[in-house]
Order: structure tokens, then C-alpha cells, then sequence
């Protein structure tokens, strides 16, 4: 056993030694010269040809001020909540250095600890965001340096002017008139709190949140961890007796000081605020090299996009056109009122999204309709129930709810025969009646009351019909209809959780980019790829970012082919089909209408065999000031009676791809590999096998009929099973002289949906969903969803 003489002169060497390397490390450590480092670039986004877009920070949003510029109460705040012991320390805190030394040998983050010193060094000498040993090492002693060479006041107002305060705001007086509108040295100490919380991370402290950076970072969540930090550095500003408890209480009895609302770059108008927005959300996002919002504001990346400028001007002039020319505010304003649309482009062979519709303006309507979620779907989510009973087959109603491809039953779009009855009861798919709450039977409406009776798959989607759909997913299950829309490419976080009938109606609220990109699959023969924005990035020449193509296969072609042969009729079949309006003279085109129920959304969701593009219409006030604010119904918008998918959507969407592809070449769509069986659903019922001759030892003696004889009733023929019976007229038909989609004309209707028809879950109303109001609930970002490209 070594003796404690030895021991403990090792351990002085140790000492020693480590204190000669300081020293040597000490001498050897150059302080970088201030500022170099910390200015900032322009980022420049370019469009698909090479050509620039936009020009983000142009002159850098940063304005240096001195000390006596930054009022007492802001630099208390931030020594309170950063840094107590900062006019004291040597630049330094060991504490922390050794708890950032612990976590880094145990793999763990290694921040927290710096004092100002050590911050202000990182920020404007270093310009090094990393979390890397050398980079501590470099600071440490930088620091050292520093704090012996430069006045604290000094590097307080460097550290203040190079911290960075979220949306784009660079230094203190940016941070200042950005979220007050007023020059630091006028902020009070409650304004000052809340700027001194930001430095703990802008993403997650500014109360307006930032969800395309962070899913945690909601509105809600941002404002409740922002509420409270501002309340602990009011609380620690007390303890450190640079303000006192009454003056605290006052503060916080006036309320949590709400900072202004985002606001765009003029620069950033009409759809380029939307487009710079959704590209940089996707590179930060899909980097791999760690580079987050504040080091993409420090500027210098130029961002080559997957933008169309010709295909966005159109669009953008499409939507205007229709809009100018019917939807009228000051003639109706009770209808005509906050009507949006928004809309997307996604290629099916690349995913490349080459065009968007985010709102009128970037800089006045700040959410973008095409990557936010919150308008439901309604019937155009029916494609991918057809999808997972192709895919998954009709469940045995003898087995249990989960079974093996071998007891499933693969559906036949032509032969699978579903009654489609307005008022028609759901079931489960073993038979039991599906039941509310309440224990009222769910009974599914149809659009316009419509009863289509014994009704083809097919045809069930041509017409739209919503009962035979509902039943169609309770006997697939609901699971997997989940399950084949998340395929195709929709989120799952924008689906709806609650596992009931109405969820194969569309309660679900996707973002137009993704329901673009989920119908693409189909163009693409099943093949899906994600949808992007962003082709490549570079920084001084080099690529530090490029996209690659990652294709799944999400259904086999069949499956995707026969799907895409239903939507050409929809589209196609000028008799039915709710989509005529779409057509394209010369092309092949396959979609879908949807209408919500209530008459909150209207989508039209279509594509050929290169471009797929969503378009969808809803009423949502943009004042975020409004209590309680939500969709609105659109009886009487646009002088019509009701809004339908097959409307303005459809007509957007059709004069907009007429146009941009007028000279592109004709593709056609694969011809689909017939497939599936003969299934009879929702209370179709199967007929009576045809007779067979059968051996009798005596004679029929009853004599032949002449062939004038009419038989009273006529057997079944061999071909009655193999051919689906003919189609009964609805039951309630509309004139011919309405347009196709308005079931609602020429018979009495209510102006507003009623709620007497079904019940929560899955319920009622007049719409295409039939859920419980057609309100769908806001969603993690507080603007009704997430947004996700």
C-alpha cells in the first residue's frame, strides 16, 4: 500500500502540473479583436431557376448603444437572472466550469455556468456557438483575459449589444423597439424582466412562440415558461436588493407585459414572406449540422429553394381574380367577411413543393395558409379510406377487431357494393351499433339528405356519398385508415385522435402542403416522397446542406392506380362526378371535393400525373385579439347558398393548372391492374345465388311459358353477383338547373347546419365530416394546428 508520503506528493504534482499548463495556456491564448466576429450577413434566398428571391437582414437589425443608453433596471435584470456575482468575479466561475466539465465526460450538454464575461466572449470574440471542450478552453481564458484588461461596464454593454433577442432583434435596442416599440433606455423594470428572460433562449421564451422551430415552443407554452421566469428575475431582482418588494408587487399586480405582435419585412411582402419563412422552417429543421435560428440570423447562407416564381405569380393571381370577383365584404359582410384560401404545389416525382398560396400578404395576414393546419378536410380524406381497404381489406365481423391479411377481405372498387342512405345507422364492423354517450344510435347524413341506396364504392365517391364511406372504415378500422393516410404523407400530428366514425369523413385539419403531397403518392404510383422547399444551402462557396431524395414505397402500384382510376371519375364522370369543374381539356385529372361540416372549409385536392395541388377555402378573422375567435360558417359567402369543394376551390385550382401546365407535355395515368373482391356493405344486400338444375325423378309437369308470357318474378341471372346493381336515383334530387355541387338547390334548407342528426362522437350536421360542430380544436402552435411543411 503506497505510504501517505506518496500519495500526497503526487497529488501536488497533479496540482502543480495542471497550474504550469494554465500558466503556459494562459500566455498562449490571443484575445480575438471585438466585433470582427459578431457581425452579420445577409442570408439570400433564390428561387428554382438560380434566381435571387429575397435578401433577409439586409443592414443587420442591430444599433449599438453605450451604458448610459441601457437603464439601470435592464442591466439589474440581466446580473439578477445571468450572473449575481458579476461585478466581483474574476470572469470566470469555477462552480460552473467544473458542473460543464462533469457533464461533458458524461456525454451530457455541457452549457450553463458562463458568466457574462464568458458570454460576451462567445458572442463578439469567439462568434463559436459550439459545445466542444476547445471552445470552453479558448473561453475560459479569453475571459480571464478580458476581465483584466477591459471594465466591466464595458463588457456588460458589449455583452447586451451582441446577445442575440429572437426575431432577428441583435443587441439590446434592437430586442427594445422590436418587442416595445421604444428605445432601451425608456424600458421599466417589468419590460426589462421579460427582455433579460429571452437571453435564455428566444425560441422558448418569446410569448409568441415559434412552432416551425420548435414543436414545444407553442404560444401557450412559450407564454406560460415566459410568465414565469419574468415573475422569478422580478423576484430575484428583489433578493439582490436592486428592487424592492413593493415596487415588485405593483408590477406584477399590472400584469405580465405583453410584447407586440410579430411583424414582417415590408421587403417580405405578398408571398415572399411566406416562401423565406417556409424554407428557412425546412432547413432548420432537416440540417444536420446543429445550425439553429441564431446562427442562421448571424446571416452568410445562401438558400436555393425548390420555388417556381411563374408557378407562384400565377396562383397568387388565380386566387386574387376569384376572390375580386365574388366575394364582395362590403356588400355582404356578414358572409363575405375574412373569407382566405390557401393552396400548394408539390411535384409527385420529387416531392419538390414549387408553389404555395399563404394569404394575401405576408406582412398583413401573418400565418400561411398553405403550411398551417386548422380547416378540416372533410370528403377529400375518403381517398385514403379506399387506399386501406385496398390495401387492408373488409374485417371477417366473426373474428375479433384485429386480424391477419388472411382473414381480411380486399375490396373491389366495382363489385364491393355499400348502401349510401342519408340517416343510415353506423355500425362497428362486427355489427353492434355504434353508440354516443348518450347511447343514442350514430346515424351518418349525407350532403344535401341524399339517399343513393345500393351504391358501388366507385360511385360512392363520385357522388360523395358519406354513409357507405363511414361504414367502409369501421369495417376496415379505423387504425388503419390512420394508418394509410400517415403512409401517403400526412402527419400524424394533424390527424384527429379520437378513434370514431366521422374520422374517415376528414375531422382532420392536414396542412394544403401535405394534402398536395399525401395525393401525389397516388399520382406517383404509390411511391411517396416528403415534400420540401429547400434544395441545397452553401456558406462561402461550399454546400453545407443538400437535400436527398429518401422515396418509400407506401402502397404497391395497384393499390395507388385503382385509387387514382376512382378520382379520374369523380373528376371525369359528367353525370356524378362532384369534381367536373376541374376538368382540363386534353389531360388526365383525378380529385376529390370536400366540404366540412357546418360549412366552415372547402377543399379541392387534385392532380395529374406531374403535379399535385391542394387548394382550400375557409372564414377565420386574422385579429388574434378576438376572444374567442374561430371558423365561420359560409352560407350566403360569395352569393352562393353554400360552399362546396366544387365551387371556388375546384375553380382555383383548375384555372391555375390549366395554366402553368399549358405547354407542358401530356402525361397519362397508368392504367389500373384490376383487383379485390365482391364485398356487400352497410346493409347491401348480397342476392340469392342463381338456381341450378337439380335431378327429380318425376317430370316438371308444368307446361312451358309462351314466350309472350311476362315471369311475375324474374330469377336472378348468373351475372347478378358479378356486376353491381343498377344505381336508384337519390332520393332527393336536385333540379336541372342547379350546378352539380348544390345538392341544397331546389328543395327547402335551413341556412345553418342542425345538430339533430347524430351525436358526439362522430355526429351530426348537414357537411361532408358530420362531426359534433365542425370546429376543429386549436392546435400546439395556438393557430388552430402546427405548421409543418
Amino acid at each position: 500500500m503506497p505510504s501517505w508520503k506518496l500519495v500526497s506528493g503526487l497529488c501536488l504534482g497533479f496540482i502543480g502540473s495542471l497550474m504550469a499548463a494554465a500558466t503556459l495556456a494562459y500566455a498562449w491564448v490571443d484575445v480575438p479583436d471585438p466585433d470582427k466576429m459578431a457581425e452579420a450577413e445577409n442570408n439570400v434566398y433564390y428561387w428554382d431557376d438560380g434566381t435571387q428571391m429575397a435578401a433577409t437582414g439586409g443592414e443587420v437589425n442591430r444599433q449599438n448603444i453605450d451604458i448610459s443608453q441601457i437603464p439601470k433596471v435592464m442591466q439589474n435584470a440581466v446580473i439578477s437572472a445571468e450572473n449575481k456575482t458579476f461585478w466581483k468575479d474574476s470572469g470566470i466561475d469555477p462552480r460552473g466550469i467544473t458542473r460543464a466539465m462533469v457533464n461533458m465526460a458524461k456525454g451530457q450538454d455541457t452549457q450553463g455556468g458562463s458568466t457574462i464575461t464568458q458570454q460576451y466572449v462567445k458572442n463578439a470574440r469567439l462568434n463559436d456557438q459550439s459545445q466542444t471542450f476547445s471552445r470552453k478552453f479558448k473561453e475560459l481564458f479569453i475571459s480571464i483575459k478580458i476581465d483584466s484588461t477591459v471594465d466591466k461596464k464595458d463588457i456588460l454593454t458589449g455583452y447586451l449589444n451582441t446577445s442575440y433577442y429572437g426575431r432577428n432583434a441583435h443587441g439590446i435596442q434592437a430586442a427594445s423597439r422590436t418587442y416595445y416599440g421604444k428605445d432601451a433606455q425608456d424600458l421599466n423594470v417589468s419590460e426589462s424582466a421579460v427582455l433579460a428572460s429571452l437571453l435564455k433562449g428566444a425560441t422558448l421564451f418569446d410569448p409568441a412562440g415559434a412552432p416551425e422551430l420548435n414543436p414545444a415552443a407553442t404560444p401557450e407554452r412559450n407564454r406560460e415558461r415566459a410568465e414565469k421566469r419574468w415573475r422569478w428575475i422580478l423576484d430575484e431582482m428583489v433578493k439582490d436588493k436592486h428592487l424592492s418588494a413593493t415596487e415588485r408587487d405593483k408590477f406584477i399586480d399590472k400584469g405580465f407585459p405583453m410584447p407586440k405582435p410579430v411583424k414582417k419585412s415590408a421587403q417580405l411582402g405578398g408571398q415572399v414572406g411566406y416562401l423565406v419563412d417556409l424554407a428557412k422552417q425546412n432547413f432548420l429543421v432537416n440540417n444536420n449540422q446543429g445550425i439553429d435560428e441564431k446562427d442562421l440570423a448571424q446571416g452568410g447562407y445562401e438558400i436555393h429553394t425548390t420555388f417556381n416564381k411563374a408557378k407562384i405569380r400565377i396562383l397568387e393571381k388565380t386566387v386574387e381574380d376569384v376572390y375580386a370577383k365574388n366575394i364582395d365584404p362590403k356588400k355582404r359582410p356578414k358572409t363575405d367577411t375574412h373569407v382566405q384560401f390557401g393552396g400548394a404545389s408539390v411535384e409527385p416525382d420529387t416531392g419538390k413543393i414549387v408553389a404555395i398560396y399563404g394569404g394575401e400578404d405576408a406582412t398583413k395576414h401573418f400565418a400561411n395558409n398553405a403550411n398551417e393546419t386548422g380547416a378540416q378536410v372533410g370528403s377529400t380524406f375518403k381517398p385514403f379510406v379506399l387506399a386501406a381497404a385496398l390495401r387492408d381489406g373488409k374485417r371477417d365481423p366473426k373474428l375479433g377487431p384485429v386480424q391477419t391479411a388472411q382473414q381480411r377481405t380486399i375490396v373491389d372498387p366495382d363489385k364491393s357494393i355499400y348502401r349510401a342512405d342519408d340517416r343510415q345507422v353506423i355500425k362497428r364492423y362486427n355489427g353492434e351499433i355504434w353508440r354516443d354517450e348518450a347511447g343514442n344510435d350514430f346515424r351518418q347524413v349525407n350532403d344535401g339528405n341524399l339517399s343513393h341506396g345500393e351504391i358501388t364504392l366507385r360511385d360512392s365517391m363520385i357522388v360523395s356519398a358519406n354513409s357507405s364511406y363511414v361504414q367502409l372504415g369501421m369495417d376496415v378500422g379505423v387504425p388503419e385508415v390512420r394508418k394509410a393516410a400517415i403512409d401517403a404523407g400526412l402527419l400524424d400530428s394533424s390527424l384527429e385522435k379520437a378513434e370514431v366514425p366521422s374520422f374517415s369523413l376528414g375531422i382532420s385539419s392536414p396542412s394544403a402542403i401535405r394534402m398536395a403531397s399525401a395525393y401525389g403518392t397516388f399520382a406517383a404510383s404509390g411511391t411517396q416522397r416528403d415534400p420540401y422547399s429547400v434544395q441545397k444551402v452553401k456558406k462561402r462557396g461550399a454546400v453545407i446542406f443538400e437535400h436527398k431524395d429518401s422515396p418509400k414505397q407506401a402502397f404497391s402500384p395497384q393499390i395507388a392506380d385503382n385509387v387514382t382510376d376512382v378520382l379520374r371519375d369523380v373528376v371525369e364522370d359528367n353525370e356524378k362526378g362532384t369534381g367536373t369543374n376541374a376538368q382540363i381539356s386534353g389531360r388526365d385529372v383525378a380529385g376529390k371535393t370536400g366540404t366540412t361540416d357546418g360549412n366552415k372549409s372547402a377543399w379541392f385536392v387534385g392532380y395529374t400525373p406531374q403535379l399535385s395541388t391542394a387548394i382550400d377555402m375557409f372564414r377565420l378573422n386574422d385579429d388574434e385579439k378576438v376572444a374567442n375567435r374561430g371558423f365561420e360558417v359560409m352560407y350566403g359567402t360569395g352569393g352562393q347558398m353554400k360552399i362546396h369543394g366544387a365551387s371556388f376551390p375546384s375553380e382555383i385550382w383548375q384555372a391555375y393548372m390549366q395554366a402553368v401546365l399549358k405547354g407542358e407535355p401530356t402525361e397519362r395515368f397508368p392504367k389500373p391492374v384490376p383487383m379485390g373482391e365482391t364485398v356487400w356493405g352497410a346493409g347491401a344486400i348480397s342476392p340469392p345465388p342463381s338456381p341450378t338444375a337439380s335431378a327429380s325423378d318425376e317430370p316438371d309437369s308444368s307446361p312451358p311459358p309462351k314466350e309472350t308470357e311476362e315471369p311475375t318474378s324474374p330469377s336472378p341471372t348468373a351475372s347478378t353477383s358479378e356486376k353491381p346493381p343498377t344505381i336508384p336515383s337519390p332520393t332527393a334530387s336536385a333540379t336541372s338547373s342547379c350546378p352539380a355541387w348544390e345538392w341544397d338547390c331546389g328543395k327547402p334548407s335551413s341556412p345553418s347546419p342542425t345538430n339533430s342528426e347524430s351525436s358526439d362522437p362522430g355526429g351530426p350536421g348537414d357537411g361532408d365530416t358530420g362531426d359534433n360542430d365542425g370546429q376543429p380544436a386549436p392546435g400546439p402552435n395556438g393557430f388552430w394546428g402546427a405548421p409543418r411543411e
